[in-house]
């Protein structure tokens, strides 16, 4: 294990589980409502099914995961201690469900009260989460790029929803905002700064403990969140000046920052010390060539502006970001948390000398590595939808056949773990006299 890991900071299992054993089920409405919507998803970002989809993965599974792993990491990897770690869970988990669901019904209805009425939610439980998790992180004595990513990564969660809330009253005819630009503006930060920023974070520190890898370039991982905050503040000028022509390359620079990290990432990979690859492994692989794929269509999309003219332009962008890039990378993520989180606990309940189950007997990797293989094979389907409308129906059936069989999987690990806990505590009662 890696010799930084603060375990005793570790908080109650509770806390990171709720937010991981919610996630997929996010996942699973979207696929349903992708499957119950069709062709009218793709048919362009702005309509209702389309928002309501997209925020079912970043504002559910992405931000139940995220949050999860952050309750879990900050602690035991950062050395930060969350204040009151349970509490905080109780109160931010059902309001993030909550805000979700007003959110996408918001969406699916075009009722900007129920938008209104999301935001509101929203943006107190944020600022929450922020305020106890980047305080955590300002006063943890820990330095480096790991730290100085997640800090980033918090304070950009809250512009996020600052962006999101100004929308939602926009929509509601509170203000005359340039509604297209705050979007923009609002998607990147919550994409780029936010959600890539948090996995440069993690990756800088699970990668090479987890996939035996070396260590990232310490140049590159100083200044990656460094340019990818200068990126964002140039894209949020179109907020300023929304017909600057050098608006295209700024938005293929942050693009690029993500290609240059997924390209460092399978560069590791390559020289990792282990030969075996678990389903993580490939779950980060797969991440990483869907990233150097969005790459690649955002450069010929600049390149042959008809192409980002095309309406399934944005579809083809957001299955590769979100779906192939992002959903992927929490999948293997969430296959190490949750097995480690149940043997960390066992360990801890167990004692010096005691003896308990590795983490490949808490989650089978039978299981996962068929999920893998249906879940790359609904960004498949996901992607071909681009150009084949008819398989929408069985990509949204597929993506959430894949989320429901992650879930079950992290719900049987946590069985595993508790009937091991059962029997360890029969035995304890056993043996005394």
């Amino acid at each position: 294990m890696h010799p930084n890991l603060s375990f005793d900071q570790a908080p109650p299992i509770g806390v990171p589980l709720r937010f991981l054993l919610t996630a997929p089920w996010f996942g699973v409405a979207a696929g349903l409502l992708l499957a119950w919507s069709g062709e009218v998803a793709v048919l362009s970002r702005w309509t209702p099914q389309a928002l309501a989809l997209t925020h079912l993965l970043v504002a559910g599974f992405l931000l139940q995961a995220m949050t999860g792993a952050l309750f879990q990491f900050v602690p035991v990897a950062a050395g930060g201690n969350v204040w009151r770690p349970r509490l905080a869970a109780a109160i931010i988990h059902p309001m993030y469900i909550a805000a979700t669901a007003l959110l996408v019904a918001g969406f699916l209805a075009a009722n900007g009260s129920l938008l209104r009425l999301a935001a509101g939610l929203f943006l107190p439980t944020v600022l929450l989460h922020v305020a106890l998790v980047g305080s955590a992180l300002l006063r943890t004595p820990a330095r480096g790029a790991t730290i100085a990513a997640l800090r980033v990564a918090v304070a950009g969660l809250a512009v996020t929803v600052v962006l999101g809330a100004s929308l939602a009253e926009g929509i509601a005819g509170s203000h005359a905002w340039p509604l297209v630009q705050v979007t923009n503006v609002h998607a990147a930060w919550g994409l780029g700064g936010w959600a890539l920023m948090l996995v440069l974070g993690v990756s800088y520190f699970v990668v090479p403990m987890f996939q035996l890898t070396p260590q990232y370039p310490a140049a590159f991982a100083r200044w990656a969140p460094i340019v990818l905050v200068g990126v964002l503040l140039a894209w949020s000028t179109q907020l300023l000046d929304a017909g600057a022509d050098w608006l295209p390359l700024v938005w293929l620079a942050g693009l690029g920052v993500a290609a240059v990290f997924a390209g460092v990432t399978l560069w590791l990979q390559a020289r990792r010390r282990r030969r075996i690859a678990d389903p993580t492994f490939h779950f980060f692989r797969g991440a990483m060539i869907c990233l150097l794929a969005a790459f690649a269509s955002a450069a010929a999309m600049v390149l042959v502006p008809a192409l980002g003219d095309e309406p399934a332009a944005a579809w083809w962008l957001g299955a590769l970001v979100i779906a192939g890039t992002f959903v992927s990378l929490i999948n293997g993520m969430m296959y190490k948390i949750v097995p480690f989180l149940c043997w960390l606990h066992l360990q801890r309940q167990a004692g010096i000398g005691g003896t308990v189950p590795n983490m490949r007997e808490i989650a089978p990797e039978r299981a996962q590595r068929l999920q893998l293989r249906l879940h790359f094979a609904s960004v498949t389907l996901l992607l071909l939808a681009t150009f084949y409308a008819e398989v929408l129906v069985a990509a949204g059936a597929a993506f959430a056949a894949s989320c429901a069989w992650l879930g079950w999987n992290l719900i049987d690990a946590v069985r595993r773990y508790q009937g091991f806990r059962n029997r360890a505590g029969a035995g304890a009662a056993g043996r005394e006299p």
